[in-house]
C-alpha cells in the first residue's frame, strides 16, 4: 500500500512531503509494533531505552545528563522513566555524598535479567518488521538515512 492510500487522498503528493509523512508512518509502526511487544513486561519504549542505555555502561553508572544524550528520543522526563524504573527494581539511583547534585544511575541484576528476557522478544519483532528486506536493501536503506 502506498502511502497515498495510508492516509487517504486521491491527490499525489510531492516527493518531499510523500516522503517525510512516510517515514512518519513507518516511525508509528514500528513504535506499536515495539510498544506491544513490551507491554507483557509492563516497561515503555523508552523505559526499555534508558535500560539499554545502563546496560552499555558494562557496570559504570550514568548520570541523568548521560541518559538524556544517548536516548533515542530526547526526553525532558528522563528523571520521571529512572524512577519507575527504580520502583520495578531495574536500576538503582545514588546521590554522591560529596555532591548532593551528582546522582549516579546503575542498572541492578533483575534489571538485567529482565532486559535479557526483552532482548529475546525485542530480536523477534526486528526480525517480523524487516522480513521483506535483505541484508543489501538495508545497507542501502541505512546510508540514505545517514544522510539526515
Amino acid at each position: 500500500m502506498n502511502v497515498e492510500e495510508r492516509i487517504k487522498t486521491d491527490k499525489k503528493l510531492p516527493i518531499k512531503s510523500r516522503t517525510l509523512i512516510h517515514l512518519s508512518l513507518v516511525e508509528a509502526m514500528i513504535n506499536e509494533v515495539f510498544t506491544h511487544q513490551l507491554k507483557p513486561f509492563g516497561i515503555s519504549l523508552q523505559q526499555f531505552n534508558v535500560l539499554r542505555i545502563l546496560r552499555g555502561q558494562k557496570g559504570k553508572p550514568a548520570n541523568l545528563s548521560t541518559l538524556n544524550e544517548r536516548m533515542v528520543t530526547k526526553m525532558s522526563n528522563t528523571t520521571r522513566l529512572v524512577d519507575k524504573l527504580i520502583q520495578k527494581e531495574y536500576v538503582d539511583r545514588v546521590i554522591c555524598k560529596s555532591n548532593r547534585r551528582k546522582v549516579e544511575i546503575s542498572i541492578t541484576p533483575k534489571g538485567e535479567e529482565a532486559l535479557n528476557n526483552i532482548d529475546k522478544v525485542m530480536a523477534e519483532a526486528e526480525e517480523q518488521l524487516l522480513r521483506d528486506f535483505t541484508n543489501n536493501d538495508l545497507e542501502k536503506l541505512n546510508a540514505l538515512l545517514d544522510k539526515f
